[in-house]
């Protein structure tokens, strides 16, 4: 059974930098378009960022030119960097995809990110 672990989440500073791990137990190729979510509190869960199997990617404008989705094929792993952060409340960072034999969605855990000084 394919599962998404992520870690990295924490506190950090206006203008600092962070990064997200997204480790796919089992082989990275068993998955389809991994993505980023997050969730602030009160508010609807918003898509971030997606890595195509290509290697294409796409952000949301909110993030564009601060976040970088990337892949480690041999570590089975997706990342989100992110820089230049701003101040906002707190939000859980989730780790997407699907089973590419069954389209079956796969949440990670969403490890929380809050930006403050």
């Amino acid at each position: 059974q394919v599962q998404l672990v992520e870690s990295g989440g924490g506190l950090v500073q206006p203008g600092g930098s962070l990064r997200l791990s997204c480790a796919v137990s089992g082989s990275i190729f068993s998955i389809n378009a991994p993505a980023w979510y997050r969730q602030k509190l009160g508010e609807q869960r918003e898509w971030v960022a997606v890595i195509e199997n290509g290697g294409t990617t796409n952000y949301a404008d909110a993030v564009k030119g601060r976040f970088t989705i990337s892949r480690d094929n041999a570590k089975n792993t997706v990342y989100l960097q992110m820089n230049n952060l701003k101040p906002e409340a707190p939000a859980l960072y989730y780790c997407h995809a699907s089973v590419r034999t069954n389209s079956y969605a796969l949440w990670g855990q969403g490890p929380q990110v809050t930006v403050s000084s």
